[in-house]
């Protein structure tokens, strides 16, 4: 007679539903044992592994909203009464008209194709356009008060289009351009994400094309940056929180390793500086 129909066999549920049968006596029962506990083993590990990917996907969704409510919290800009301080301090910000006259004079009047990154209420952008009617203009912004600045400032000028983005996120695919400007925005973002940036504007200009970053850095030291907020008018409480400074020589360090040419800081006062690069031909 076979074993496994003899009524000397016992049934053994299985763990996972279904029914097993061993033989009786000392051989059978250790089997039976040993069949049991590695169902049970697996399944405490099954139970485990499940629990921990609940916790970590909860953990990490928890992570993620946290990440995003700091970054709101962090960075004012889209508070509409720290966008209109800053717009009434705009103008009288000592010697940063030196610094814009810099970059145009180093922004060809020939480009058909600029992009201005965090363009506030359009200011760089306009005045490029004064030697360059012909270019196609490119304003990038998300603060709500500059997107409708910058609205009102070229309502007529069908040369201008006018994006809503947030520089903390990958640049929308825009095509090419010959010049990529931008006027004190950049340092808003993490410096990771500064990087990232840099390489997504090499990626979008046209070879031979320029790259102008009028920026505020970092100071090498902590009575050097006081130094500057006193000259501009700020203290240490007023101080934009959503400021993320970072030193002139890493950026252009930067800069070079992804390829610009004729990297420099073409112009500086104290925490403000313009950094330039151009795009291999």
């Amino acid at each position: 007679m076979n074993w496994l129909t003899s009524p000397a066999c016992v049934p053994v549920t299985h763990a996972l539903g279904h029914l097993k049968t061993v033989p009786t006596g000392y051989s059978g029962w250790l089997l039976a044992l040993l069949v049991s506990g590695m169902n049970l083993l697996l399944l405490a590990i099954a139970k485990f592994t499940y629990t921990w990917l609940v916790a970590l996907s909860r953990s990490s969704i928890h992570t993620w909203i946290k990440q995003r409510q700091k970054i709101i919290m962090i960075n004012q800009w889209i508070n509409i009464e720290h966008a209109l301080d800053y717009l009434r301090r705009a103008d009288n910000i000592p010697h940063r008209t030196e610094g814009e006259a810099v970059l145009l004079d180093h922004v060809p009047q020939t480009v058909k194709r600029i992009l201005d990154l965090g363009t506030g209420n359009g200011r760089l952008l306009a005045l490029l356009k004064v030697d360059r009617p012909q270019a196609q203009g490119v304003a990038l912004d998300f603060s709500p008060t500059m997107l409708a600045e910058v609205g009102a400032r070229f309502a007529a000028d069908a040369t201008v289009t006018i994006v809503d983005h947030n520089l903390d996120l990958p640049l929308p695919d825009l095509g090419t351009f010959d010049a990529v400007v931008s006027s004190f925005a950049i340092h808003h973002c993490t410096h990771p994400r500064k990087q990232a940036l840099y390489a997504e504007i090499f990626a979008c200009l046209q070879p031979g094309g320029i790259f102008c970053n009028l920026e505020h850095v970092a100071s090498p030291t902590p009575k050097l940056h006081a130094h500057f907020l006193e000259s501009i008018g700020y203290t240490p409480e007023t101080e934009d929180p959503s400021n993320k400074l970072l030193d002139v020589e890493t950026q252009l360090h930067w800069l070079r390793q992804m390829g610009f040419i004729e990297v420099d800081c073409y112009w500086k006062w104290l925490e403000m500086a313009l950094l330039i690069g151009l795009k291999p031909l």
